[in-house]
C-alpha cells in the first residue's frame, strides 16, 4: 500500500474530511496545526465520503482530490486518498491501520470543532481517541459547544493545555487539545449551497 513517504520518529498530523469542496478555512486549519502542534508534515486525508452525511450532492473523488492539492499547496502537506485505496468507511479503520503500518511515527488526529460536536456518532469513535492525540481547531459556530459536547466531557481529564499543544504528538493518548486562534468563516455547505443558487 503506497503510503506518502515518511521516516522513524517523524510527528505526522492526520486531518480527514470530505472536502467537498476543500475551502480557506480546511487550510487554515492545516497550517496552523503543522506550526503548533510541531508537526514534521501533515497529511490531508480525502475520504470517499462521510458515512453521517448525504452523498446526494458530493462530488466526484477524483475531483476533490485535485482541488484540495490545489488550496493545500505547502512544502510539508500532502494530500492522499489513501482510505478509498484501502476500501476503508470508518476514520477507525484508518486509524487501526496506520497505528499498525506506522507504529514508529507519532500520528495526531486533527479536526475541526465542528465535528468534535457530533464526534460520538463516528464508529468506535473511543477507539480513535484512545488511539491517537487529537487536535481540535476552532470553527465558527462550534467554538463554544465542542469543549463541552460529549466526547469532550468523557475525555475531560484527558485535556492538555493549549500552552502545551507542542508536545502533543509526544503524548500517549488519550490525550487532546482545542486549538483556538484565527479561524476562517468559509464551510464547505455554504459554498455548494451559493454554488446551486449560482446555477
Amino acid at each position: 500500500m503506497p503510503l506518502p513517504l515518511s521516516a522513524p520518529g517523524m510527528r505526522i498530523g492526520l486531518f480527514g474530511g470530505s472536502f467537498n469542496p476543500a475551502h480557506e478555512g480546511h487550510r487554515l486549519v492545516a497550517e496552523q496545526s503543522l506550526q503548533r502542534l510541531r508537526l514534521d508534515a501533515l497529511w490531508v486525508l480525502v475520504t470517499p465520503g462521510n458515512p453521517l452525511k448525504s452523498h446526494d450532492d458530493l462530488r466526484p473523488l477524483g475531483e476533490r482530490m485535485a482541488a484540495t492539492k490545489a488550496i493545500m499547496a505547502h512544502p510539508a502537506i500532502t494530500v492522499t486518498d489513501i482510505e478509498a485505496q484501502l476500501g476503508f468507511r470508518y476514520t477507525y479503520e484508518t486509524v487501526r491501520f496506520l497505528r499498525r503500518r506506522l507504529f514508529d511515527r507519532r500520528l495526531v488526529w486533527i479536526m475541526g470543532a465542528d465535528s468534535m460536536l457530533h464526534f460520538h456518532r463516528w464508529e468506535n469513535w473511543q477507539e480513535i481517541a484512545e488511539g491517537l492525540p487529537m487536535a481540535i481547531y476552532v470553527r465558527p459556530g462550534a467554538s463554544r459547544l465542542a469543549p463541552t459536547s460529549r466526547a469532550a466531557r468523557r475525555y475531560a481529564h484527558y485535556r492538555v493545555a493549549q500552552e502545551d499543544a507542542s508536545s502533543l504528538a509526544d503524548r500517549s493518548p488519550p490525550a487532546w487539545v482545542y486549538l483556538t486562534g484565527t479561524s476562517s468563516t468559509q464551510s464547505s455547505t455554504a459554498i455548494r449551497n451559493q454554488r446551486q443558487t449560482a446555477t
